[in-house]
């Protein structure tokens, strides 16, 4: 059995909301009064209390008023903010991210962390100043996961399949850009389709595997292009391109991030490559639960500021 129902095993917990009247009102008559008991209900609730936990808890003083002892005035604030907590609990009361202690757990990509992670984290240290995020690598979408409650959310491309009972919802579209080192031949001319597909590229493959959104526009277009080095984080790539001819194809704001720190250069791909969204999903067990909800509402929030 659990040490909590251990310690109150055999113990009325009516005598609780007791205890937690009669050491705001240090008084029985009212106390009987606050809690709808008779001032001899009362009485007996206050005698039991003085048995369970082995102290008088009110003695009577100057004038016949009921003074706490040193033990009960160390039990009444603990009481009220457990009886609060309970009572917060039982009603599905909104989180307070201020005080809140707790840490959260997202599965995702490089890509979200680069992207959403440092907003993320400034409005979560403002907002929340002792919430933790832990960021997890996940397969499969992170659906096993998100079931197994292992992640608290999942950050990726949205999935048509998803298992029963997830959510998702998008949080912005994404576009392309090329980048090259800003000392390329093909940095100051202009990247036609002939161009490209005769240029070597870099390719982030998550899970080394051929294909992307880039080779299937150029197949549509009956082209290919050479696959020069395929690594499967974003992160190094922009390093890698500043030092060599590649030719990588990457999400905008990733292309945005490195430009001038890396001294890239930037161009827009000469092939139509449809857009790709960014979406949260997370499992209809957190659906509701008010701590998971500020969570997607922070990740919104800083969603909206990058669009």
């Amino acid at each position: 059995m659990h040490e909590a129902h251990d310690a109150l095993n055999g113990v009325d917990l009516n005598l609780v909301l007791a205890l937690d009247a009669l050491l705001a009102e240090r008084h029985v008559t009212r106390a009987a009064a606050r809690l709808g008991l008779t001032q001899s209900a009362a009485s007996h609730a206050l005698a039991r209390l003085r048995e369970v936990i082995g102290d008088p808890l009110l003695v009577r003083g100057a004038r016949g008023v009921m003074v706490p002892t040193p033990r009960a005035e160390a039990l009444a604030p603990q009481i009220h903010r457990v009886l609060a907590d309970l009572a917060g609990a039982l009603r599905g009361e909104t989180f307070d991210p201020a005080t809140a202690k707790r840490t959260f757990r997202i599965g995702t990509s490089d890509y979200a962390e680069l992207v959403l992670l440092p907003r993320l984290l400034a409005r979560v240290a403002r907002l929340a100043p002792n919430v933790d995020i832990w960021i997890h690598t996940s397969a499969n979408h992170g659906d096993e996961e998100l079931a197994a409650g292992e992640f608290d959310l999942a950050i990726g491309p949205p999935q048509a399949g998803r298992a029963a009972g997830s959510f998702e919802k998008v949080l912005f579209d994404e576009t392309f850009t090329c980048i090259v080192r800003a000392e390329h031949p093909l940095a100051g001319a202009r990247m036609t389709l002939a161009r490209y597909c005769a240029a070597s590229h870099l390719l982030i493959a998550p899970r080394s595997l051929p294909g992307s959104y880039v080779d299937s526009a150029l197949a549509e277009l009956g082209k290919t292009r050479r696959i020069a080095l395929a690594v499967p984080h974003f992160l190094v790539v922009p390093h890698i391109v500043a030092g060599t001819d590649l030719v990588a194809t990457l999400p905008s704001r990733v292309a945005a991030l490195f430009e001038t720190s890396l001294a890239l250069a930037t161009m827009t791909p000469p092939v139509h490559i449809p857009k790709f969204q960014i979406a949260i999903a997370w499992h209809e067990r957190n659906h509701h639960d008010a701590p998971h909800r500020w969570l997607r509402e922070q990740l919104i929030a800083v969603a909206n500021e990058i669009k």
